[in-house]
This record gives C-alpha cells, sequence and structure tokens, in this order.
C-alpha cells in the first residue's frame, strides 16, 4: 500500500489522537498511558460506528418479523423460482425491510476496522506508539519476542479475556443459528457462525501487543453490544411497521 494513501494519511491522524490522549492520561496512567489511550480511542471508534450496528439490529429484527410469510412463499412458489423471488423482493419492500439492509453496516464499518489495523497492527503513522510499554512490555512486542514473566503474564491475561469474550459471542451466534429456518445453507452457516468470535483470538497471537489491546476493548464492546441490543424478544403482529 502506497505511502501517501488516504489509510496512511487516517492512521497517521488516527494516531496523533492516541497521542493526544496519551499526553492527557500520562498524570493518571503514568507509563500505561498509551495503553489506556489505546482503549479510549478504541471505544471513541466504536460510539462513532453504533448507529450503524443500531440499523443492524433493527434489519434484523425486520426481516425475523418476514419468516413466516417467507416460509409461506417457499411453500406456494417452490417449483418456481422465478416467481419466488419476485414475489420474496415484494415482500420485503412492502415491509420496508431490505434483504441487504444488515449488510451495509457491516460494510461501512470495513475502513474503520481497516485504519484500526494499519495503526494496531504496524504503527504505521504513529511515531513512538509501538515503543510505548504496558506492565514493562513494548506495545509492539508480539508474544513471542521475548518469554519473560512480565510478557507471559501480560499477553496471558488479555488472551484469556479475550477468549472469554469470544466464548460468549460464539454461544450467542449458536443460538441464533439453532433457530429453526428454512434458508439455504442454514445449517451450514449453524455451524461456521459460532466459530468466527475465535478468529479474534487466532489473530491476537501474531500482532502487536497494542493490537490485542484494541481486540479486546472491540470484542468486549461487541458483547455488550449483543448483550444489550440483541435481547431476544417476542416480535409483536406489526413489527414489520415499526421503523
Amino acid at each position: 500500500m502506497l505511502a501517501f494513501s488516504p489509510v496512511h494519511d487516517a492512521a497517521a491522524a488516527a494516531g496523533s489522537v492516541v497521542g493526544w490522549l496519551a499526553g492527557l492520561l500520562t498524570p493518571l496512567a503514568g507509563g500505561a498511558a498509551t495503553a489506556a489511550a489505546i482503549v479510549l480511542f478504541t471505544i471513541a471508534v466504536r460510539l462513532l460506528i453504533s448507529p450503524l450496528t443500531v440499523a443492524q439490529v433493527r434489519a434484523e429484527r425486520r426481516r425475523a418479523a418476514l419468516a413466516p410469510q417467507l416460509r409461506q412463499l417457499q411453500q406456494r412458489y417452490a417449483d418456481d423460482p422465478a416467481t419466488l423471488q419476485s414475489e420474496v423482493f415484494a415482500l420485503y419492500r412492502r415491509a420496508g425491510a431490505s434483504p441487504v439492509a444488515g449488510c451495509l453496516p457491516a460494510l461501512l464499518q470495513a475502513p474503520f476496522f481497516l485504519v484500526m489495523y494499519r495503526l494496531f497492527g504496524t504503527g504505521d503513522g504513529a511515531v513512538g506508539l509501538l515503543d510505548a510499554r504496558l506492565a514493562g512490555v513494548p506495545l509492539g512486542w508480539h508474544l513471542g519476542d521475548g518469554l519473560t514473566l512480565s510478557v507471559l503474564l501480560v499477553f496471558g491475561v488479555l488472551l484469556a479475556t479475550l477468549a472469554g469474550l469470544a466464548t460468549v459471542l460464539s454461544r450467542r451466534a449458536a443460538a441464533s443459528a439453532a433457530a429453526p429456518t428454512d434458508q439455504p445453507g442454514a445449517a451450514l452457516l449453524a455451524r461456521v457462525l459460532p466459530l468466527l468470535p475465535y478468529g479474534t483470538v487466532l489473530l491476537a497471537l501474531v500482532v502487536p501487543l497494542a493490537a490485542v489491546l484494541y481486540l479486546v476493548t472491540t470484542t468486549g464492546w461487541t458483547v455488550a453490544e449483543h448483550v444489550l441490543l440483541r435481547r431476544p424478544q417476542p416480535v409483536p403482529a406489526g413489527a414489520i411497521d415499526e421503523r
């Protein structure tokens, strides 16, 4: 990627914000100020994109409310795929529940996470970010860079926390995927979705400590969103008319 690319510039701007936050936090956090700044900056980013998550959850609920009608259409037009597709899109259009609405928020989040990777995964655009320390461990170190007690302790605590958060997300994904559905590929999704949260744990094994802090913070935020926004609830008959 070019050094003067927009992603590099965005990472540089993000690095400046992290540095500014670290300066503010130094009187309180001391040598851990940069680590604390990474946590606060990650929370700020998740707050910024939280409206997209809310929109995604609303789209999911609107599509869930249409499930009985979708099953009826699938039974009625089982031998006519072209008509079935037309009727399904007409149903979504009448209900104001686009089948792709839930995907758009995730797509719009991609640039934020690309910048976060460049900043916390490589230190690109953030002079000195990966040289700061947490409990004596440089934020630019990987798990295998120095197998001292402090390295094992810091990485061990963060990895254990991340694994616990991933387990929560995995169980919620398994419960969601276990819901009866006639959608194609549902059985495959039921097997794959519960495994996806553990990808963050595998990623944390190969990225610098700064990126591990980011992963723990953003995964914790995701768990909180699931608890607050995706609570199981009955869908009222008029739910598809709600905005």
